[in-house]
C-alpha cells in the first residue's frame, strides 16, 4: 500500500506542534504565599536559576499527536492499496448460471449480472434470471461500464447466449482481454430472429402550402405515389387506402407526425409548438426559422448540401437548402428522390436486434483506467475527533483536579 498526499502544502501546519511544548513550558504551577512572623526578619536569599521543564508528558504527546493528525488532514492524504482482483464472471441476462457454476472451474469468481447495477448472482437466485427491463443500456454499454470500475488485471469472463439482444453496431472495445464463453441460453435471445415480420411502413406526409407558392406540389404528390407502390396500396382493392401525401393550404390544421411546410416568409408560432411536441417538419428555403442557423447538414448529393436539421423540443426541425425545383434539386427527376425523402423522415435507426454472439466478442484497445485510490479523511477526521476527547478528559479529569 502506499500513501500519497493531495496537498502536500498542507503538512506547513506540522509548524502548529510548537504551541504545546511552549504552553507546558509557560505553565507555572499555582503557588500560596504563607506569612510567618518569625520569618519576618531574615535576609533573603537569591533564589537559584530555575530550570525549565515539562510537566505532563503524556498530556503534552497527545495533543501534539492531535496536531499532526489535523496537519495530516489538511494535506488530503489517500492510500493506493492493493485492488481486490477477484476473478469477475458476468453472465448475460437470458443465461442459465444454475448449471455452469460447478463445471466452469470459475468457482473463486464473483458471479454478477451483466444488467444495470451488475447485481451479485448468489446460489438462491442462480436459476432465475432477471430480465433487464426494455430501454436499458444495451449489453455492449453496460460492458464498458464494468471494465472501468474493474482494477486493471482483474480476470473477467463474458458469458453470453448464442444469439445476443440488444447490442451495439460495432463490437466493444475494452481494456482488458476477455474470456468470451458462449453458452447456451434461454428465453427470447435463444432463438432465431424472425425474418419474415413486416417491414417497416412508408411515411405518411402532410403538405402546407401557401397559394402563391405551389412550387415543389408535383414532386412531392409523386414521391407519395412512389411510396403507396411501395407498400401495395396501388392495387385495384385498394381505393379506400389511406394516402402517403396529403396536401392542404397552410390554414389547415397539423393533424400527422410528418409534415413539409412550403410556406415562405417566418415560420408561425403554431407549427413551431406543433415540432416540439414530437412533429417533424421540413421546411422550404425561403421559410425564416432562427433555430436553423448552424444546423448541420443531413441531406447531400454530389452538388452540395440539400437540407439541414436540428431538435426542436421532441420533434426535429429540417430546411431544405434549394428551391423544390428542378433547376435547383436535380435529384426531383432522379427515380431514388422517393426513398430520399423517406429516410429523411425515418426514425433513428434502432440498436441491431440480433447479433451473433461468437462474433460480437469483445477487442482489446481500451485505455486502462487507473485504480482509484482510497480517502484517508474520514478515517483521520474519527482519529482527531477522538484524540480530542481523550485530551479533554486528561486535562479536566480527577486527577488533575486533585494535583490542583
Amino acid at each position: 500500500m502506499t500513501l500519497s498526499l493531495t496537498l502536500p502544502l498542507g503538512l506547513a501546519a506540522l509548524a502548529s506542534l510548537l504551541l504545546p511544548v511552549l504552553v507546558h513550558l509557560a505553565r507555572r504551577s499555582e503557588q500560596r504565599v504563607v506569612v510567618f512572623a518569625a520569618l519576618r526578619w531574615l535576609q533573603a536569599e537569591p533564589q537559584p536559576r530555575r530550570k525549565h521543564r515539562l510537566d505532563e508528558i503524556p498530556l503534552l504527546l497527545l495533543r501534539m499527536l492531535m496536531l499532526a493528525a489535523l496537519a495530516l488532514l489538511l494535506a488530503e492524504p489517500v492510500l493506493f492499496g492493493r485492488p481486490d482482483r477477484t476473478p469477475r464472471v458476468l453472465a448475460a441476462p437470458e443465461v442459465d448460471v444454475a448449471s455452469l457454476r460447478p463445471d466452469r472451474g470459475l468457482s473463486d469468481a464473483r458471479w454478477q449480472r451483466l444488467a444495470p447495477g451488475f447485481p451479485t448472482i448468489d446460489d438462491a437466485d442462480a436459476d432465475v434470471p432477471e430480465l433487464p427491463p426494455p430501454g436499458q443500456a444495451s449489453l455492449s454499454s453496460l460492458l464498458r461500464e464494468f471494465d472501468s470500475t474493474l482494477p486493471a488485471g482483474t480476470p473477467l469472463t463474458v458469458l453470453v447466449p448464442p444469439v445476443i439482444t440488444g447490442a451495439d453496431a460495432e463490437r466493444p472495445v475494452l481494456s482488458r482481454a476477455v474470456d468470451w464463453r458462449v453458452v447456451a441460453g434461454k428465453g427470447p435471445a435463444s432463438s432465431e430472429p424472425d425474418t419474415n415480420e413486416a417491414q417497416p411502413a412508408t411515411p405518411t406526409l402532410m403538405v402546407r402550402y401557401a397559394p402563391d407558392h405551389p412550387q415543389g406540389l408535383r414532386y412531392l404528390r409523386a414521391a407519395g405515389a412512389a411510396w403507396q407502390v411501395a407498400r401495395g396500396d396501388d392495387s385495384p382493392g385498394q381505393t379506400d387506402a389511406e394516402p402517403a401525401v396529403t396536401v392542404a393550404m397552410a390554414s389547415a390544421p397539423l393533424d400527422g407526425r410528418r409534415l413539409a411546410w412550403l410556406v415562405p416568409g417566418p415560420l408561425p408560432d403554431a407549427v413551431r409548438q406543433w415540432v416540439a411536441a414530437g412533429g417533424d417538419a421540413l421546411l422550404a428555403a425561403d421559410t425564416i426559422a432562427p433555430e436553423m442557423e448552424g444546423a448541420s447538414v443531413i441531406w447531400r448529393d454530389s452538388t452540395g448540401p440539400l437540407a439541414r436539421g436540428t431538435r426542436l423540443g421532441r420533434g426535429r426541425l429540417m430546411r431544405l437548402e434549394r428551391e423544390l425545383s428542378p433547376a435547383g434539386m436535380p435529384i426531383l427527376l432522379e427515380p431514388d428522390f422517393p426513398q430520399h425523402l423517406a429516410d429523411l423522415f425515418a426514425e433513428a435507426p434502432p440498436q441491431p436486434a440480433w447479433v451473433d454472439g461468437k462474433a460480437h466478442a469483445p477487442r482489446v484497445g481500451a485505455t486502462p483506467y487507473p485504480d482509484l485510490p482510497r480517502p484517508l479523511a474520514p478515517l483521520l477526521a474519527a482519529l482527531i475527533a477522538l484524540l480530542f476527547l481523550i485530551e479533554r478528559w486528561m486535562a479536566n479529569g480527577p486527577r488533575r483536579r486533585a494535583a490542583a
